[in-house]
């Protein structure tokens, strides 16, 4: 049985033969391309970035290409790139899907399991770092993501848990220990900035204090540390 997009490319050939009103022939070509539409973009772009033509049209580097001429921010280009990247390394039969006999994951939530990888190669500086996750984890998030076509939103209810769990009451009150000195640390050296108005100073030194007391308010807030046994006795 032909697959839908061997269907809707057949249809627009016998339309084009025939001579059918161009307007309709567009929308069957649209309705046979757009659920690879973002992953054409990122191998398109992919290939770009290799052969680095961009720099005959005048632009000196892909991102710039990307923002002048595509309006897309470098943010979207990292994004595909990476998402494209974890494809080919982890999922290469994706790339031969057509999105319609079988649905292609979305960007999001391939972003989503490229995060939770890491660089494909190590190759790209945008990517973040490889979380230390079991392999059991990552094998399931891996089904969740191109088996199960799982959305973004059903993929971190099922997998932040595991993969960013949030700080214990000890990570979280060092963090804000952390930031209340840092802040100390700004009030004091803006005082003896030259050149800055003293109402200036007041109001940077109001802000730290304000500051000082919201985080304060936030430890008393975290639990507290259960005494052991020893301590109880003493």
């Amino acid at each position: 049985m032909p697959k839908g997009h061997e269907v809707l490319e057949a249809l627009a050939d016998r339309m084009e033969r025939s001579g059918a009103d161009p307007v309709r022939v567009d929308i069957v070509r649209r309705a046979q391309s757009f659920k690879r539409s973002w992953l054409e973009l990122a191998e398109g772009l992919t290939r770009l970035r290799k052969s680095r033509q961009y720099q005959q049209w005048g632009y000196s580097e892909l991102h710039e290409y990307c923002q002048k001429e595509l309006h897309i921010k470098a943010a979207t280009l990292d994004k595909l790139m990476l998402s494209y990247g974890a494809l080919r390394e982890h999922a290469p039969d994706v790339l031969r899907r057509d999105g319609v006999s079988r649905e292609i994951p979305s960007l999001d939530a391939i972003d989503y399991f490229s995060r939770a990888l890491g660089p494909a190669n190590g190759d790209s500086d945008a990517a973040p770092r490889r979380l230390d996750a079991p392999r059991a984890v990552l094998d399931e998030l891996r089904s969740a993501v191109f088996d199960e076509g799982r959305s973004l939103g059903e993929l971190r209810k099922r997998f932040d848990p595991i993969l960013r769990p949030k700080n214990t009451p000890d990570e979280q009150s060092d963090n804000l220990l952390k930031v209340k000195a840092l802040a100390q640390r700004l009030g004091a050296s803006v005082q003896g900035v030259e050149g800055l108005s003293e109402k200036r100073v007041a109001r940077v030194l109001a802000a730290i204090e304000a500051l000082g007391r919201d985080l304060d308010e936030l430890l008393e807030k975290l639990p507290k540390p259960r005494a052991s046994k020893g301590e109880h006795a003493a």
